[in-house]
């Protein structure tokens, strides 16, 4: 089933990313970086942008071998990427991301909701991680009940959300 993709609400879809993709996947990455575009020299921000995506797509691969690396659809077009790790216990959404056209349409919610309601059928939790400066993100997934579990690193949190039966049970 997923070869062949995922549908979601809102015309959203999933399917697995494959070599095609890799020019896609370095434009998003870029497009997320504009912290690297204030530098005065193009060509250095663009060099940096780039060496960037080289080093988030090798430590992704050593930190989560076994993830499952998505493109996201809207109808016929690419609009961003979710990887996930379901190799520690739990689904650990290793990286949502879209392309600035389609942020800010609640596709982002779309794809949290479409994981819990897998973690919940599974009953595993659904983990990830926010940069320690991004409270605005952790607001965001607390909306979904993702809760912060203490086992926080210096430029992250780590936040958690439970399905309802580990609720249950832990109580």
């Amino acid at each position: 089933m997923l070869a062949a993709g995922v549908r979601l609400p809102g015309g959203l879809s999933l399917r697995p990313a494959n070599d095609g993709d890799a020019a896609f996947l370095a434009s998003l990455y870029s497009s997320t970086r504009d912290d690297l575009r204030i530098l005065p020299d193009r060509d250095l921000a663009e060099c940096l942008i780039e060496l960037q995506f080289r080093a988030q797509t090798e430590s992704y691969g050593t930190d989560f071998p076994e993830a499952m690396h998505f493109v996201v659809g809207l109808h016929d077009d690419r609009i961003g990427r979710l990887i996930l790790d379901f190799s520690r216990g739990t689904v650990h959404i290793v990286d949502i991301s879209f392309i600035p056209a389609a942020r800010g349409h609640g596709y982002g919610q779309t794809l949290i909701q479409a994981v819990q309601s897998v973690a919940q059928q599974i009953n595993t939790p659904v983990s990830l991680s926010v940069a320690s400066d991004r409270a605005d993100l952790a607001r965001f997934y607390a909306q979904f009940g993702f809760q912060l579990d203490g086992q926080s690193a210096p430029a992250h949190a780590r936040m958690v959300w439970y399905p309802q039966a580990a609720r249950r049970s832990a109580s």
